[in-house]
């Protein structure tokens, strides 16, 4: 049975520390498909109005500090998510207190290391996943890794609440979740800013701007399904649009001059190196 199709216990509870936006994504995909109930969430947040914004919009209890959400239920299997930016990471895990040794620990906090969390909360069943932003629409990919002491009931968890945000993809290693966020939670960056050149691109020729983004937004979202369906290497499919002497090789050959591959590889570098030095301690 596909994990969609299922729902976490009623006694499961869930602590957000931290709820920007990707926390809030993880909250929308899992009521949205009712994986949870309202009742069964609990999140922090520093400022009143987003707060009330929350409570309003889902039904969920949100707390000012982040002590209180991560105590705010009385069961002591309630999987804690931390959801902070890398720069307040330590100062939370000195915030909160130790777990118990059943509670499950998922972070979703760039470059933070399984041991930093662990020692940081006394926890051996620590999660390290990394969505990406089109998991606010059902359509993200989420790579995950976990500690040895994460057993099969908890894996079955962490499958079931990240299936929520679109696919997921366990990994052997830390490196990996590092090199998935350079690749696949950086990734729409890349993409969002070769729909905006190529956009441009269309108004420099005389379309409108709406006009312009209809036909590149399409032109990708049916790339990229087509690619899904047929299964075949990205570069057969450039071959099958590529005439001799045609639009697409000329297209092609001031890309290759212009070193895009090049670009994109030294792009993708930069971002898991950077991943790295998130996760190295002061």
């Amino acid at each position: 049975m596909s994990t969609k199709s299922k729902k976490l216990p009623e006694k499961s509870t869930l602590s957000f520390i931290g709820c920007g936006v990707m926390a809030e994504s993880i909250i929308a995909g899992l009521l949205r498909q009712k994986i949870v109930a309202p009742e069964q969430i609990a999140a922090s947040h520093p400022r009143e109005e987003r707060r009330n914004e929350l409570e309003n919009k889902y039904k969920i209890r949100v707390f000012s500090d982040n002590v209180r959400a991560a105590t705010a239920f009385s069961n002591s299997e309630t999987t804690v998510i931390l959801c902070v930016k890398p720069q307040r990471l330590d100062a939370v895990l000195n915030e909160l207190p130790p777990v118990s040794p059943s509670q499950l620990v998922i972070s979703i906090v760039a470059g933070a290391g399984i041991e930093t969390i662990s020692e940081g909360l006394k926890s051996r069943r620590v999660v390290r996943a990394m969505p990406n932003t089109p998991s606010q629409i059902g359509a993200g990919m989420t790579a995950w890794t976990c500690s040895p002491e994460v057993d099969e009931s908890h894996k079955t968890q962490v499958r079931i609440m990240l299936s929520a945000l679109g696919k997921e993809l366990f990994v052997e290693t830390e490196n990996m979740i590092d090199m998935a966020t350079s690749l696949s939670a950086t990734g729409p960056t890349y993409i969002f800013m070769v729909m905006e050149a190529m956009t441009d691109a269309g108004v420099h020729l005389g379309f409108s701007r709406e006009t312009s983004k209809e036909l590149v937004q399409q032109t990708m979202l049916g790339s990229v399904l087509f690619a899904i369906e047929s299964q075949k290497h990205p570069a057969e499919l450039r071959n099958m649009v590529t005439s001799p002497g045609g639009t697409s090789a000329e297209a092609i050959y001031q890309m290759e001059k212009g070193a895009l591959r090049t670009v994109l590889s030294k792009a993708i570098y930069a971002a898991y190196k950077r991943a790295v030095d998130l996760g190295k301690r002061k």
